[in-house]
């Protein structure tokens, strides 16, 4: 639990002294999550799906970011079964930074792009698992200097086995991004005892 703790306030501090210059510039770090297919049926017997895909991507230059994610989902039914997807590999970001393209003051325009081992493994149906591939446009709302509020649509399509070779879906997603500075991050870090 200390542990815990100490990761929170190291997060907190890398938060609060990081620079807000500029969010997209190189060396600085992106990490959150997006959420997805989001479900809460209250009813009895009903349904429950969520969908989360944390990330974390570090600034290799100005506006671009490769990094690396990770998918989970989850489909529940009441006399249906359980729905599994899931997915890991790296990430690669690009924001777009022409004001002719993007003439919100406090929004970016980007295209993401991953690969990675994905599977979608549904009660019922074809079940697929192998190579996974997305690729989609997405918007940046910056809050703050460092904090992102996101919409993402995403083609995802997975080759591979299972009862059907291929597999293939379009996502919308809603995330929450913080932006860091690298050198607050590794003070952070160096701070940890």
């Amino acid at each position: 639990m200390q542990s815990i703790i100490r990761i929170l306030l190291v997060f907190i501090l890398a938060l609060s002294i990081s620079s807000a210059k500029s969010q997209l510039q190189k060396g600085n770090v992106l990490l959150g999550a997006d959420i997805a297919n989001l479900n809460l049926s209250l009813n009895t017997g009903s349904n429950f799906s969520a969908q989360l895909n944390p990330k974390a991507a570090w600034f290799i230059k100005n506006n671009v970011a490769l990094g690396a994610f990770v998918e989970f989902q989850l489909i529940t039914s009441k006399g249906s079964g359980t729905s599994v997807y899931y997915g890991i590999g790296p990430l690669a970001r690009y924001y777009v930074n022409d004001p002719t393209v993007n003439p919100a003051r406090h929004a970016r325009f980007f295209v993401e792009a991953n690969v990675g081992i994905n599977g979608s493994n549904p009660a019922v149906g074809e079940s697929t698992n192998g190579l996974g591939l997305g690729v989609g446009p997405g918007l940046a709302y910056f809050v703050t200097p460092n904090v992102g509020l996101e919409a993402l649509l995403k083609y995802q399509g997975i080759i591979g086995f299972g009862s059907s070779v291929t597999s293939s879906n379009l996502i919308v997603s809603f995330g929450f991004q913080i932006y860091l500075s690298g050198s607050s991050v590794e003070k952070a870090a160096k701070m940890q005892p």
